[in-house]
């Protein structure tokens, strides 16, 4: 498994090396030992026994999900897509930090199967890519409290995320969601 640091600190993409032949291919999805090695190295937080949630969404060509986040002490996920493939979005929500407000755009897919670590205090979405539902697949650090959720307009024009693809399916939810601004209001208090 190879490890690649971002241009959002913090942020790590994992890609796993398969081992193909004429059955299909086989590959490890994840490593504690290697993720925990770069943690440790990089000074992050999180360890990899501190995920204590996996959650799975099936989305159809063209859906956006996003952009959502956690306020508190925030949620690190790590994101892979099974099934399919997404434009994973971040943008960096933590006040104080050099690249707040910047934005990274990740290829997932069932290709390379690379994973995302998401570190506490990112924005996050994605748009499905792929011709087939995609299948995106989150490991979380701590149980979901609703009451911390925030969210950010897909389309708010400040953050001007350029999706790659007409917008598909958006929920009612992410339809209503905030905007930067107002978010970026909601921190500084």
């Amino acid at each position: 498994m190879r490890v690649e640091t971002t241009t959002l600190p913090g942020v790590l993409l994992l890609i796993p090396v398969p081992s193909s032949d004429d059955r299909g291919f086989f590959t490890r999805t994840f490593d504690t030992e290697i993720f925990d090695a770069h943690q440790y190295a990089s000074g992050g937080s999180v360890r990899s026994g501190d995920f204590t949630q996996d959650s799975q969404s099936r989305s159809h060509p063209q859906v956006v999900r996003g952009m959502h986040g956690r306020l508190g002490r925030g949620e690190a996920k790590l994101v892979r897509c099974a099934r399919g493939s997404v434009l994973d979005v971040l943008v960096d929500a933590r006040p104080g930090s050099p690249t707040f407000g910047r934005q990274e755009s990740f290829v997932l897919d069932d290709v390379t199967h690379a994973h995302l670590f998401v570190p506490p205090g990112m924005l996050h979405g994605f748009q499905v890519t792929s011709d087939i539902d995609a299948d995106v697949c989150y490991r979380i650090d701590r149980p979901h409290e609703p009451s911390e959720d925030v969210s950010v307009a897909f389309d708010d024009p400040d953050l001007q995320i350029a999706w790659p693809l007409p917008i598909g399916v958006v929920s009612t939810r992410d339809r209503a969601a905030g905007t930067w601004e107002d978010l970026t209001r909601r921190l500084e208090q």
